[in-house]
């Protein structure tokens, strides 16, 4: 991940707009999806299986344990064919989504067709 803490005094207003990347520049699905399952304490050893939807690669941990999709947009098909899956947890690049209304609307489309699963966004 990024270091994205800066002090107040530190920043400039015009170079707010490239502080909003939280991932580092460089980084691969398969590097992310890494951080996140040690984030979530799940074993590295996890079969991982690697598949295109529609455009989108989405990375499948352990038939579901966990499905990520780290492209850099994610549509409302997409959120919707993983929230199908019904998978314990999903994970997004938070900077996928167009903006916090994207991000909201995708939160309600879990909560109604896989309510169970958890939701990340990095």
């Amino acid at each position: 991940m990024a270091d994205v803490a800066r002090t107040p005094d530190g920043t400039e207003q015009l170079s707010i707009d490239q502080l909003g990347a939280s991932i580092k520049p460089g980084r691969t699905s398969e590097d992310l999806l890494f951080q996140v399952l040690l984030d979530w304490g799940l074993e590295l050893s996890m079969s991982i299986k690697k598949e295109d939807v529609a455009g989108h690669e989405l990375l499948t941990v352990e038939d579901g344990a966990l499905i990520a999709c780290f492209d850099q947009e994610v549509s409302p098909d997409i959120i919707r064919e993983i929230a199908r899956r019904e998978p314990l947890r999903a994970v997004f690049r938070d900077d996928g989504f167009e903006d916090d209304a994207a991000r909201i609307n995708a939160e309600q489309i879990f909560r109604e067709m896989s309510p169970k699963t958890d939701i990340k966004a990095i």
